[in-house]
């Protein structure tokens, strides 16, 4: 075995010249270029090569030099100075040389050009295990692997018994566990076990398939474990979310006097933040500290990522502030988790200071920043880095093409949306559940529907998110048939048990006016989170069952879920249209002052509509002027509207001002000054509000509904008559009416006629 590796590395030179003055000065140059490659210094390899060129009758290059020339060509990514060789190569008469054919092979390997490699594969007359195990990596590292393989069998086919070298260069390129089960039986078959190496490249591939145990197994066959064994098998269980055995692996090789390296602490820190455990990841961040890895970029990055899944990004800061070093994939771990974090605002300044310091930023990073925009629904900041990858002439991968989608589709541009999808050569899951839920958010349910079909169609098959996002169009719209069959689809393919699957289907069928739907598929889940509990309280309130959503809050803090601000804000807007005044005025106490919520505007906005609702306009006000620091146009127009249907002449006054004295943006609010004016008979300020509506160019959106019919949605606005159907459907209502008006008298005529037979 350790021959055929020394073959690999030092394949057999030809035989050496007739010695002459001419070799001997050519000798000592190929000895100069062979030490100047060796160091990594190609430049001075070309150089000296000129040298020789120039002088061509006194030191004409030979079967040592080309290699390293070539070896040079192929770091500098100099193509067509290594086609030139190549063509100096034939006219030397040295392409028959095994030496020099792999060195083409490898260089043209490298180029990304198989088909010139396997041509000098094949005019080579002899070939040995060299050129055979160059000609089988050049297929495997191009993802070849059907290739790769036949040219593995026929090598054995004519004698060749492959080398730990050649089957190295095969795991290198293999996804398909039967094809690294097929290698696997060669090493046992060729006694390669010994080779710590190759069963540790083996071990770890077995780990990347998602196969712990086997990897366990060939873990154990190891006699002479070393780091690589440990951090393969620890990076194995890591990937599977095993924390306890990753920990239990962790001291059992400091009990063998193995020290953790920084991939053994990487893997580590990955393991916690899977599981979310905050004190073990401090508990491992202090051994990292003891250990002096802390600085390290790999373990760095693994911290930061660490803190940024736990929502700690002050830690994660402060890690990163502490690196000297760092790197294009440290930026962008940071710059992902402010984006996870709702902090896309510092994320795109992030991003700023990065191309500030002189990093360039991959795919990745680019993906992130789009994600950012989208959050922030900033287009002009997503054109802008679009038009950045453009000119950067940078290659567009999946991930970044998913975040176009999503940003162009959450700033309302579908044409956009629809176009960067057409234009993908691949599409993964990510990409149709982004075009579906582009266009199901946009309420296209029709559209969404369609793209689902495709994506069936097209062999990929559906998941969780793809049918929450559809439930949740269907939601929205109303869509109570749509919304049915997809809960059909999601139970006939299994897609369950799946939680968000469950929550968005307790929301669906509650807002399609189906309750006991929805407290069906409520009680029907496994576990319930804090999200799952806000939608079915949500849902009582929306019905105006304010009793039962209270009760369902309480039965939420027996199960010991802490509540957050958006269960709150459910459980106020239950009070609020339930007429439950103190319950509602108790529960905010309770979020403020035994739960330590800061209130949000809707939160405040909620109780003063509670207060209003009651008649309590004066209480409302005096809320308002408490906690609202600035003003609200929306807070205003409820009090506006309150005072008057109260008859608050007096705060409905104090009210009116403020909103007159405020810039308001919305028609709507101007109408609802005039009206408060006009009950009042404050026939001036009527006027006033009128003209000053005219004078910004506003309008009150006109009173609208829609309805939903096999996937379409049909809005209908008041005192319009655009509809392309408008005769026919007032038609079709004048019909109903002369209808309803006959059923009615034949009800009357009935109850007559038992009145008279009664007497």
């Amino acid at each position: 075995m350790n021959k055929l590796k020394r073959t690999y590395f030092h394949p057999p030179k030809p035989p050496p010249p007739p010695v002459t003055a001419a070799a001997t000065t050519t000798k000592t140059l190929n000895a100069t270029i062979g030490r100047l490659s060796a160091q990594g210094f190609h430049r001075d390899v070309l150089l000296t090569f000129t040298t020789m060129l120039k002088s061509a009758t006194t030191t004409p290059p030979d079967a040592f030099t080309y290699p390293s020339v070539l070896k040079a060509c192929t770091s500098l990514r100099l193509f067509s100075l290594g086609l030139s060789l190549h063509q100096r190569i034939i006219v030397d008469g040295l392409p028959s040389d095994p030496y020099i054919s792999c060195s083409l092979i490898n260089f043209y390997a490298k180029s990304n050009n198989i088909h010139y490699a396997q041509k000098v594969f094949e005019v080579m007359p002899e070939r040995n295990i060299v050129p055979w195990t160059a000609i089988i990596r050049c297929y495997s590292h191009a993802g070849d692997m059907k290739n790769a393989f036949l040219l593995y069998n026929s090598m054995q086919y004519e004698g060749i018994p492959p080398s730990s070298v050649t089957i190295l260069n095969l795991l290198s390129g293999v996804s398909d566990i039967r094809q690294v089960e097929v290698l696997h039986a060669s090493v046992f078959k060729r006694g390669f076990l010994g080779d710590v190496f190759l069963m540790n490249c083996l071990l770890s591939i077995y780990a990347k398939c998602g196969r712990v145990e086997e990897a366990r197994e060939l873990f154990e066959l190891v006699d002479e474990k070393d780091i690589v064994s440990w951090n393969s098998l620890i990076n194995a269980y890591s990937t599977a979310g095993n924390l306890s055995e990753v920990l239990n692996l962790f001291f059992q090789m400091r009990t063998k006097n193995i020290e953790p390296d920084q991939q053994t602490f990487g893997s580590l820190v990955s393991a916690i933040a899977r599981e979310g455990s905050f004190e073990v990841g401090r508990v491992a961040h202090g051994q990292i500290v003891t250990s002096g890895f802390e600085l390290d970029k790999h373990v760095g990055t693994s911290l930061l990522v660490f803190y940024s899944r736990l929502k700690k990004m002050d830690h994660a800061l402060q890690i990163f502030e502490q690196s000297d070093d760092k790197d294009v994939v440290f930026w962008t771990a940071l710059i992902s988790g402010l984006v996870q974090n709702d902090a896309s605002d510092k994320a795109l300044r992030m991003f700023r200071k990065m191309l500030d310091s002189g990093v360039f930023p991959t795919s990745a990073t680019i993906s992130c920043v789009l994600a950012a925009c989208a959050q922030l629904g900033s287009l002009k900041l997503g054109k802008s880095i679009h038009s950045y990858m453009l000119r950067q002439k940078m290659s567009s991968d999946i991930a970044t093409q998913n975040s176009l989608i999503t940003l162009y589709a959450k700033c309302g541009l579908l044409e956009q949306s629809f176009a960067v999808f057409s234009m993908m050569v691949k599409r993964d899951i990510v990409s149709w559940n982004a075009i579906v839920a582009a266009y199901a958010q946009n309420a296209y349910l029709d559209k969404a529907v369609y793209l689902f079909q495709e994506m069936r169609t097209a062999q990929q098959k559906p998941d969780s998110i793809t049918v929450v996002s559809l439930l949740q169009a269907c939601a929205s719209l109303g869509a109570y048939n749509q919304g049915k069959w997809f809960h059909n689809y999601a139970l006939r393919n299994n897609l369950g048990p799946c939680i968000r699957i469950e929550t968005a289907l307790v929301d669906m069928y509650a807002k399609c006016g189906d309750l006991e739907s929805s407290r069906r598929c409520f009680d029907g889940m496994p576990r319930h989170d804090t999200v799952s509990w806000t939608a079915i309280i949500a849902g009582y309130g929306s019905h105006g069952r304010g009793m039962e959503a209270l009760e369902m809050y309480s039965e939420f803090l027996r199960s010991g879920g802490p509540p957050n601000d958006v269960i709150f804000l459910a459980i106020l807007y239950a009070c609020s249209h339930n007429g439950l005044v103190e319950k509602g005025l108790s529960l905010f106490e309770s979020m403020v002052n035994e739960y330590k919520i800061e209130a949000r505007i809707e939160h405040l906005a909620c109780v003063v509509d509670l207060l209003c609702r009651a008649g309590r306009v004066q209480d409302a006000y005096k809320f308002y002027k408490e906690k609202f620091l600035e003003p609200s146009m929306d807070v205003l127009g409820i009090l506006v509207d309150a005072s008057r249907n109260s008859g608050e002449e007096e705060i409905g006054r104090v009210v009116a001002a403020e909103l007159s004295g405020s810039e308001i943006g919305d028609g709507g609010k101007y109408v609802q000054l005039a009206h408060s004016f006009a009950s009042r008979a404050k026939w001036e300020g009527v006027g006033e509000a009128w003209v000053q509506m005219r004078h910004l160019g506003l309008k009150k959106i006109p009173g609208w509904s829609f309805i939903e019919l096999h996937g379409t949605i049909t809005p209908f606005f008041t005192r319009h008559s655009s509809h392309p159907q408008y005769v026919d459907i007032v038609f079709m209502l004048g019909n109903l009416n002369e209808e309803s008006k006959e059923v009615v008298l034949t009800w009357e005529d009935e109850d007559l006629s038992v009145d008279s037979n009664v007497l």
